[in-house]
């Protein structure tokens, strides 16, 4: 993988991983058309890495907000704030679920375009009902209409994440149109949504560097591995990271605004193209 790859796969990560179009599934599209073929391990390797930038600029960009409730969790002062990331690790368990049990059956699906393609169409459908379910007489309801993130949709949200996993259906997407159609509080829901991908990105990744270490296997990039080198690596998580800022707050404003339902013409266009490139 060249720098220019890696510039323009971090350019995609960084703006795909808050816009609901699904980052995973356009960074196998655009794998597939620069031409990218990289093994299963090295690829997902360099996916991780981008998605850790992104995590490192929702953590920038809601620091205020990050920062109270690490905080109050580890002050454990049983207020609003430590509750609130109880919520967040109660959404963590369906995907580590996913995670650990299928694991390689998803990875799999990540070099499978028909599967990008019919995620994306699903991707638009749920924006769709999500927009429309947020509605009244024609007009959307105030962002603050709705009730506060509870338990229980803390867990429904948590298992939209982890179908999410799938190459072409948006995680951000899919949680926050699942958090809208619930009822949750629009001005809410997408905060929310940006930091419950937190821990398992990160558990990801300490896992698939300790799988490395303990089987004293090269990292992607590293002296000895040609298919990606430190530079790339470099140029890919420093766009990802400074697009994703950018991104991550423009995004915040749309969910507000209930803007997303624009987004779900343009994945059920890319949706089309995927399907009908595979069956080309």
């Amino acid at each position: 993988m060249e720098w220019l790859d890696a510039f323009i796969l971090g350019l995609v990560q960084g703006l795909a991983e808050y816009l609901p179009v699904s980052s995973s599934g356009h960074l196998q599209i655009f794998r597939e058309i620069l031409g990218i073929d990289l093994p299963n391990d090295v690829s997902l390797q360099f996916d991780i890495l981008l998605h850790a930038a992104t995590v490192l600029s929702t953590i920038v960009i809601l620091w205020p907000l990050f920062k109270r409730l690490f905080a109050a969790f580890f002050s454990f002062r049983r207020d609003a704030d430590f509750w609130y990331v109880c919520k967040i690790l109660i959404s963590c368990i369906p995907i580590a679920v996913v995670g650990f049990v299928f694991k390689d059956l998803i990875e799999d699906s990540f070099n499978n375009i028909l599967v990008v393609g019919i995620c994306l169409c699903v991707t638009a459908a749920l924006l769709c009902f999500a927009h429309f379910s947020d509605c009244r007489d024609g007009r959307l309801v105030s962002p603050e209409k709705g009730r506060d993130i509870g338990w229980w949709d803390a867990l429904v949200i948590g298992c939209a994440q982890a179908v999410a996993v799938l190459p072409g259906l948006s995680r951000s997407g899919t949680t926050i149109a699942t958090g809208i159609l619930i009822g949750d509080k629009r001005s809410k829901v997408a905060a929310f949504s940006f930091l419950m991908v937190i821990i398992p990105i990160l558990g990801e990744a300490l896992l698939d560097l300790y799988k490395m270490v303990s089987a004293h296997e090269p990292v992607a990039g590293a002296p000895g591995t040609a298919e990606v080198s430190v530079g790339a690596l470099i140029i890919g998580f420093f766009t990802a990271f400074i697009v994703g800022c950018a991104a991550c707050r423009w995004m915040l404003s749309l969910v507000r605004r209930g803007k997303l339902v624009w987004f779900a013409v343009y994945c059920v266009a890319v949706g089309v193209i995927c399907i009908l490139w595979h069956c080309c």
